[in-house]
């Protein structure tokens, strides 16, 4: 039988990961594993990314199905205050439009959330979303704008469209959960990776 690992050690261990910069994840049921086997999300394999690359970070996903962007305001500050991370990813958005809220409040909440992490002293990466066709070319185009926008005006970095290879392929359903409006389990890696593509420029590299 092998030997357990000394308290100290263990002691040790845990205060070296709790020290590694955070980055944390404020989202809705894109990034809080709605339907999914628990791991298998997107920021799940984030933290693997991170491991591999051998980055000094750690993912904190603070994600809620269902959550808006009112919402994530409201909760942003004590999540700032907790974890304290070197990086805040924005994913929300999407439950704004399909509850038909105005996309000033949109825009007002995700510039107050970006805004607040710099201050705090994070960097800020935004996760950008379009609406269906359904919804109309002009409304569409604003929503798709808000993201743009914030982005520019509170310095923060961008993934344009955080579905990209996902929802925009010849068939839609492919990479989808049966309400089809959920990404199922085989589209997580490509989500993960269009995250990385910006987070990686964020984050302290060996």
């Amino acid at each position: 039988m092998a030997a357990s690992t000394p308290a100290w050690a263990q002691a040790a261990t845990k205060t070296a990961t709790a020290s590694q910069p955070v980055v944390l994840v404020v989202g809705d049921s894109l990034s809080a594993e709605y339907g999914l086997q628990r791991g298998s999300g997107w920021a799940a394999l984030m933290a693997e990314r991170l491991s591999q690359e051998k980055v000094q970070a750690r993912v904190v996903n603070a994600s809620i199905s269902g959550d808006t962007t009112s919402g994530g305001r409201s909760r942003l500050p004590a999540l700032l205050k907790q974890h304290q991370p070197a990086v805040v990813v924005l994913e929300l958005g999407g439950n704004d439009a399909l509850r038909g809220l105005a996309l000033r409040m949109t825009r007002e909440n995700l510039a107050a959330m970006a805004r607040q992490s710099r201050e705090s002293g994070a960097r800020v990466l935004l996760l950008g979303m379009e609406m269906p066709p359904n919804y109309g070319a002009r409304y569409g185009q604003e929503f798709k704008d808000i993201f743009v926008a914030v982005a520019k005006a509170e310095k923060a970095a961008l993934v344009p469209f955080f579905l990209t290879g996902v929802a925009d392929l010849p068939d839609p359903t492919k990479l989808f959960q049966a309400d089809r409006i959920h990404p199922n389990e085989s589209a997580q890696s490509i989500m993960r990776d269009n995250v990385w593509s910006e987070l990686k420029k964020l984050l302290p590299h060996p």
